[in-house]
């Protein structure tokens, strides 16, 4: 029997990268997987090769649109009945420095809407169950980043930082109604969401299985965070001397220009090269698990 033997989850964002990988992992621990993906073919496709593993249901969800949110929630509990696990994977992710972000707000309202409005909109259509029942467990997917306050990224790591905020302050309410939030924060993994970044090419990066891992592991320990060491090392350096690291991730940004992408038009000579002072950030994002 799996680790996971009858359990329902809804994971989001798993018609590819990891949380196609996630949903493999889930089916063969014997768990029952809800594939939450905002486009249809996508998500129905998914779940189709899915399927070949275990009890897949198809769910396309606009996680940024509340009566899609529960219209999929209804779905999945008139099919297993329940939903015992929520994963929130899906994100919208964004690397762009802020002088080239002045006049593209809607930028942080996009990353806001997808990254942390999407994910509260489950948590509160699930949680009223999962108290009822004395059992549940939410994931949220962060990002290292968030630790180390990644310079470019101020949209996507200000949505991860409020979910996890909001995890924070409402698992202490919930302790006692056997509900566990699981915050993991994820160092770079190679997916799509990163190809369009070539510079990315040249980091370290896990593997979307070891990612996959990473969330089995918290099903089954049920720990309050999952981190690297680096990424912890960023957080404890950063309370005993901020300074020093705002010194560093600046120096970091200086040497690591915008993406193509980012700044709009080709990319900078010599973006595919890492200067040594630039690795020090590569770095962060990769590390053994605490």
């Amino acid at each position: 029997m799996g680790r996971l033997d009858g359990r329902v989850a809804i994971i989001t964002g798993a018609g590819g990268g990891i949380g196609f990988e996630y949903a493999k992992r889930f089916l063969g621990e014997g768990a029952k997987v809800a594939v939450a993906e905002v486009d249809e073919d996508t998500c129905r496709s998914a779940a189709e090769e899915l399927a070949a593993l275990g009890d897949v249901e198809p769910v396309p969800t606009d996680i940024a649109d509340e009566a899609s949110v529960q219209a999929s929630v209804d779905a999945v509990r008139e099919r297993f009945g329940r939903v015992d696990i929520l994963v929130n994977n899906a994100a919208h992710s964004i690397r762009r420095s802020l002088a080239l972000s002045y006049d593209r707000m809607h930028d942080f309202q996009r990353t806001m809407q997808v990254n942390y409005f999407g994910a509260v909109r489950l948590i509160l259509a699930l949680l009223p169950g999962m108290r009822e029942r004395g059992c549940g467990h939410i994931i949220n997917v962060s990002s290292a980043g968030v630790q180390v306050n990644t310079p470019r990224f101020s949209a996507y790591l200000a949505s991860k930082a409020a979910l996890n905020a909001f995890s924070a302050s409402i698992a202490s309410e919930i302790r006692n109604d056997g509900v566990h939030i699981t915050t993991i924060y994820m160092p770079l993994v190679r997916t799509p969401m990163i190809a369009p970044t070539k510079l990315y090419d040249s980091f370290p990066a896990i593997t979307p299985e070891e990612a996959a891992e990473m969330v089995a592991e918290a099903i089954v320990t049920r720990p309050i965070r999952i981190s690297t060491r680096l990424g912890n090392a960023f957080e404890f350096a950063n309370a005993l001397s901020p300074g020093s690291v705002e010194t560093v991730l600046n120096a970091a940004y200086q040497a690591m220009p915008d993406s193509g992408e980012g700044s709009g038009g080709a990319a900078p000579a010599g973006e595919e090269e890492l200067p040594g002072l630039s690795r020090i950030l590569s770095r962060i994002l990769r590390g053994p698990r605490t």
